[in-house]
């Protein structure tokens, strides 16, 4: 069969298979980042925090610009259990 088969192609949509990002972090990891870093924040005006959140975003969208998908596999390393059942 070849590739360019009539009435056998699917448009696809990019975000179906690209990870979601929130300024070039998955969109999880940047809401918990942010959520917490404002709550020290501004909630305990505690401002120094501020640049060491931009700091943690710009070393975490760099790894995850070298590596998409390394939070998930982080969260579900954090997951597994940790011995082996008889």
């Amino acid at each position: 069969m070849s590739d360019n088969t009539p009435g056998l192609e699917v448009p696809l949509h990019r975000s179906l298979v690209e990870p979601m990002l929130m300024l070039g972090l998955p969109r999880t990891v940047a809401l918990v980042l942010w959520t917490s870093i404002c709550a020290v924040g501004f909630g305990l005006r505690q401002l120094w925090v501020l640049p060491i959140g931009i700091a943690l975003h710009a070393v975490c969208a760099a790894g995850a610009k070298a590596d998409p998908y390394f939070f998930d596999v982080f969260i579900s390393a954090l997951k597994i259990q940790r011995r082996l059942d008889p």
